[in-house]
């Protein structure tokens, strides 16, 4: 048997939200093998987000763990205006 601890080549993912913000909760994640915080884009305004990896970054150094991030965008979109009348209709063959 080596002494030194097998390489995990899975990761566990766990997603950031109002129900880790609570206290304890987010080290309890990590104390427990989280590898990647995920923070869902689509939801929580950017200080949110800015506040939550501020807080993964402290207790993962706290601790002396190394835990990524993954900022977790709404799927394809043109992300340019607003439509004039709140939407178009567009057709097959359309210039």
């Amino acid at each position: 048997m080596s002494p030194h601890a097998p390489i995990r080549r899975t990761k566990i993912v766990a997603t950031l939200g109002p129900a880790s913000d609570r206290e304890g909760v987010l080290e309890a994640m990590i104390r427990t093998g989280v590898d990647v915080v995920r923070l869902n884009f689509s939801h929580g305004s950017a200080a949110d987000h800015r506040r939550r990896l501020i807080a993964v970054r402290q207790i993962a150094d706290r601790l002396g763990r190394s835990v990524a991030a993954l900022g977790d965008l709404q799927g394809p979109k043109i992300r340019i205006a607003r439509f004039r009348d709140g939407a178009v209709t567009l057709e097959a063959g359309q210039p």
